[in-house]
């Protein structure tokens, strides 16, 4: 640890976001960089821990203190090798992780100033591609095959370890490109797919084959073909909301618009009938989740009239500390993004109840206030109505409501299932780690 005392002398100090009047007219990332002294002043914060909790909360496993103080010292090539020694995809780790890590870190228990730990990794990986740390490895081959279905977080850790490991990978992608949610879930504001470009073109150089277009149907035909199948294909089915009026124009899950307007800024087009779009419309989004948030953020770069979020659930707390969740957990509070900050009513315990609309078209959702109240049995809250039903006006919902966790038959041995696929929806950086940790049971199975 270079400077002991830089904690207690140096303030946190984020990035933060280009001016709200300038990014909302674009898709370009809304957050900026420091420059390099700042960058190492925030990496000097780190107390180098005796019980270092941000080990212990990332997913990874990440080393934040050793790359920090590698990063403060000036040794961004050190620091890049300890990062990426157990972060294989720091650039995207670093853009929209929420950084367990800063909550759990100890001066978050302190002062609530955590170390910048996700921006320090974002400027390190970047700093490697910049200068040319981060070279083509071709490992020596081992004979051996392995599949990979789905192109996602998890997938691509996946086969990255195993490519590593000499084995030769093929993932198969049933979209036009890699990057599952990364590519067509999360919104360029956040995440620029030449991000992923940049690594995919790396992973191609290191020997591992991509086929899109291709949905494998038939687990147990590939799995005789290769000496290990990973399945990765995340969690496809979006938790849908069946109140009446749900078939009416203009009600959308999510992903139906975020994956879309990627599309379209990858130069894809479509029909003015496939089009689905925010401008000059009154948004309501249902959900108010990270996915809810992406939806608002989009809607008011498509020039939406007006955005409403809805939440079923109580408002979290607000502050930085969570009561019922204490440090060095991750606490439940009130998060505002950028996306927030750009403009949005947001309310919490309200139930849809109806989605209304003229001739085929939604004009409006028909919604009621709701109280929790504990159930005397145990188990789930009780819901009961508060005041009378209301109507919100909108030409656009969103169902933004989380996805449903998939189920899986009884595959061949050498078939592994990883990311959301195995688990449920989670983070990105769990969908990594659990790449990464099926990778070394491919590895332990076909090395028997």
């Amino acid at each position: 640890m270079g400077n002991p005392k830089a904690f207690l002398e140096i303030h946190r100090q984020e990035a933060g976001y280009r001016p709200i009047h300038d990014r909302i007219h674009d898709f370009g990332e809304v957050e900026q960089t420091l420059n390099t002294h700042q960058r190492r002043e925030q990496a000097s914060r780190c107390m180098d821990c005796g019980v270092p909790f941000c080990h212990w909360a990332c997913p990874l496993g990440n080393k934040a203190p050793e790359w920090n103080d590698a990063l403060f010292k000036g040794d961004w090539e050190l620091a890049y090798q300890l990062l990426t020694s157990t972060n294989p995809f720091p650039e995207f780790t670093g853009r929209i992780c929420p950084a367990l890590c800063e909550k759990a870190c100890v001066l978050n228990r302190y002062n609530h100033e955590p170390t910048t730990n996700r921006e320090d990794e974002a400027s390190i990986i970047e700093a490697a591609f910049r200068e040319g740390y981060i070279q083509p490895h071709i490992p020596e081959r081992n004979g051996k095959k392995v599949a990979v279905i789905g192109a996602g977080p998890a997938g691509l850790a996946a086969a990255n370890d195993l490519n590593q490991m000499g084995y030769t990978v093929t993932v198969f992608e049933k979209n036009e490109a890699a990057g599952g949610l990364l590519r067509y879930g999360i919104p360029n504001f956040k995440l620029n797919k030449t991000i992923i470009d940049r690594r995919l073109k790396l992973m191609e150089e290191e020997g591992i084959t991509f086929k899109y277009g291709e949905a494998v149907e038939d687990i147990a035909k590939v799995s005789e073909q290769f000496d290990a199948v990973v399945i990765s294909t995340g969690t496809p089915t979006a938790r849908d909301l069946k109140a009446p009026g749900r078939e009416l124009k203009g009600v959308h899950f999510a992903l139906e618009l975020l994956s879309q307007q990627n599309r379209v800024l990858a130069g894809m087009e479509f029909s003015k009938d496939e089009r689905i779009t925010a401008k000059g419309k009154d948004v309501l989004v249902i959900g108010g989740g990270d996915t809810g948030s992406d939806c608002i953020g989009t809607a008011h770069r498509q020039g939406c009239k007006s955005v409403t979020q809805i939440e079923i659930m109580p408002k979290p707390v607000e502050g930085p500390e969570d009561p019922q969740n204490p440090w060095p957990n991750w606490p439940r509070t009130l998060k505002t993004t950028s996306s927030h900050e750009e403009g949005c009513t947001r309310r919490w315990n309200i139930n849809t109840l109806e989605f209304l609309g003229e001739n085929g078209k939604l004009t409006g959702v028909k919604v009621q206030e709701i109280d929790w109240k504990p159930n005397p049995e145990g188990g789930r809250p009780i819901m009961v109505e508060k005041g009378k039903p209301e109507i919100i006006k909108a030409e656009l919902v969103l169902l933004a409501m989380g996805f449903l966790k998939p189920e899986h038959p009884e595959y061949p041995k050498n078939v592994f299932v990883c990311g959301d696929a195995a688990n449920g929806a989670s983070l990105v950086v769990r969908a990594m780690a659990s790449g990464k940790q099926t990778a070394q049971k491919v590895k332990t199975f076909l090395s028997k």
